[in-house]
């Protein structure tokens, strides 16, 4: 399997999984994340698509949750 369809295939398992669990957060940012993640996974040789998914969800949980403090400043 080619590297690109690694990287869409673990991309779309990590978008669908975070979509399904409402936890999916502003499009652009969101995919901009889990790439991010994947690509740096990608890029110590990692391949397995599961894991390059699964690493992409943590990383994406934990900006969404270094975001919350500060959106929850702004209101009110």
């Amino acid at each position: 399997m080619s590297i690109r369809c690694t990287v869409e295939s673990a991309f779309f398992i990590a978008w669908s999984f975070l979509e399904q669990s409402g936890e999916l957060g502003p499009p652009d940012e969101t995919a901009n994340v889990i790439l991010d993640a994947i690509e740096a996974q990608i890029k110590t040789g990692e391949r397995r698509q599961l894991m390059l998914a699964n690493r992409a969800i943590d990383v994406f949980r934990a900006h969404a949750a270094k975001r919350r403090p500060s959106q929850e400043a702004h209101v009110g």
